[in-house]
């Protein structure tokens, strides 16, 4: 029996700081208190995806931001996101082959990255550091990126959030956007834990140079062998994480016990999806980027990124672009690669010579055709997401293409995603050749496409005639 003067006091206590826990449990999220489970708050603010969102740049200088874009300089902004205001904000244009031929076309509409804690120590929107706004580059539906975005999340692949945003400048009226969650640490947190991994963005300093490091082939155990990616890693990484990476590139370039370097039922389910999109500006194409790579207790995923140039549309860097809609659309999803390119390629390639892993791949394309394609969610998505930014489309200002060839980029898109999945799921029956072997002995076999002109869905006779209408808006920035 427990003997103490003070016992009635202490149990009365214990019972009080009780009750108060239970009431910061039940009330916690209206005091600040997120629990561990629940999304981050951006996510049901800014990437609400049912409406479209304002964002005002507030700049002093707007125009020599622009004549100074090309240099990715970052420069200090308030940023209003829906009537909300954040200072210090540090901005700057984004972008490849975008940013540079946004340059030489003399256009102004660059993709914008929005880094929040830039100027300032732990800056964020509501807990994210940084967004980017796409500017919808050679995409004139402006939903290539929001599709696929939507097609991953279906697949169960992380991906980052987004939502469409009307920008201004100074109060003046600048294009419908799409703001992107940039995947670093908020993104980490909300997909993987607050004991999340390492995040990589590998990319390739020249195209003229081997790049082995950005196909994830595994050159030797020096760390300085892999710059493309111990470079663009997305945290401070130490010698351990290196060697963790290093190590599970080994296991992938032997071609065994894959499942203990890569997360092979994610990954499947990531190439899915980017071999159906014909997505080249990627990791199966010829430049082997756009992709962000995540390594967590040596294991290795994918992970997707930057989709303006998918559905059959990319030709920038190739020496011999591939225009025929009829090859395009047909382009078999067994061997998405050249040979050359394809043995460059172990992530895909050595998974791939896995029987059960082929076979699993199969299953996830069947799926995604049956219940994406088949049941009427991708046509639905496109409709409902076109009548949400129709206005916004049609008062852009400094829109890439007309109102007129955005709603024909629409119905394009559309045909392509309809014609795509009827040769996958030939490929997948064996009606229709599957592999460039086959294909080079049936020529003909296949969807009929020949009516599809991919133009419509962005080309550069659209930068072409675009300067004269961003000129205008830019003039019209104070």
């Amino acid at each position: 029996m427990i003997r103490c003067k003070h016992i009635d006091k202490l149990c009365a206590l214990a019972m009080a700081l009780a009750l108060m826990l239970t009431g910061l449990l039940f009330c916690g999220e209206a005091l600040g208190i997120r629990p561990a489970s629940a999304a981050p708050e951006y996510s049901r603010r800014l990437f609400d995806d049912s409406r479209v969102h304002t964002v005002d740049l507030q700049v002093e200088d707007w125009g020599q931001f622009i004549a100074d874009a090309p240099e990715e300089e970052y420069v200090p902004c308030t940023a209003v996101i829906d009537g909300e205001e954040f200072h210090q904000v540090g901005f700057r244009a984004k972008g490849n082959n975008s940013l540079r031929l946004t340059e030489e076309y003399g256009l102004s509409r660059y993709s914008l990255k929005l880094e929040f804690d830039h100027y300032v120590d732990g800056g964020n929107y509501h807990g994210l550091d940084k967004l980017s706004l796409d500017a919808s580059f050679q995409d004139n539906s402006c939903l290539k990126s929001w599709l696929v975005y939507d097609m991953m999340d279906f697949m169960e692949v992380p991906a980052p959030l987004r939502s469409f945003v009307w920008v201004t400048v100074n109060g003046q009226p600048w294009g419908l956007f799409l703001a992107v969650e940039e995947p670093e640490e908020a993104f980490a947190r909300r997909n993987f834990g607050a004991d999340h991994g390492v995040l990589y963005k590998p990319d390739y300093t020249s195209l003229r140079s081997e790049n082995a490091d950005v196909a994830l082939r595994y050159v030797d155990d020096d760390p300085a062998s892999y710059p493309n990616i111990f470079d663009n890693a997305k945290f401070d990484v130490d010698g351990a994480d290196q060697a963790r990476l290093i190590q599970a590139l080994k296991t992938l370039a032997s071609g065994e016990d894959l499942e203990t370097a890569v997360n092979v039922d994610e990954v499947l389910r990531y190439f899915v999806v980017q071999v159906f999109v014909m997505n080249w500006d990627s990791y199966l194409g010829h430049t082997g980027h756009n992709y962000f790579l995540y390594e967590e207790d040596g294991i290795l995923s994918i992970l997707p990124w930057d989709y303006n140039l998918a559905f059959g549309t990319y030709a920038l860097g190739m020496t011999d672009p591939i225009r025929d809609p009829n090859v395009l659309l047909n382009w078999p999803i067994n061997t998405p690669a050249r040979g050359e390119t394809m043995l460059n390629r172990p992530l895909y390639h050595n998974l791939m010579k896995n029987d059960d892993y082929f076979a699993q791949y199969h299953a996830y394309f069947d799926q995604f055709l049956t219940e994406y394609l088949e049941s009427g969610r991708c046509e639905a998505v496109i409709r409902e997401t076109q009548a949400l930014i129709a206005p916004y489309v049609e008062a852009d200002p400094t829109a890439f293409c007309s109102y007129e060839d955005h709603l024909l980029a629409v119905d394009t898109l559309l045909e392509v995603c309809r014609l795509r999945s009827e040769s996958a799921r030939g490929q997948l029956e064996g009606t229709f050749p599957s592999t460039l072997a086959q294909q080079a002995e049936h020529p003909d076999a296949g969807v009929d496409a020949s009516h599809v002109d991919l133009r419509a869905l962005g080309d550069f006779q659209d930068l072409e005639n675009a300067r004269e209408r961003q000129d205008a808006a830019l003039r019209a920035i104070p």
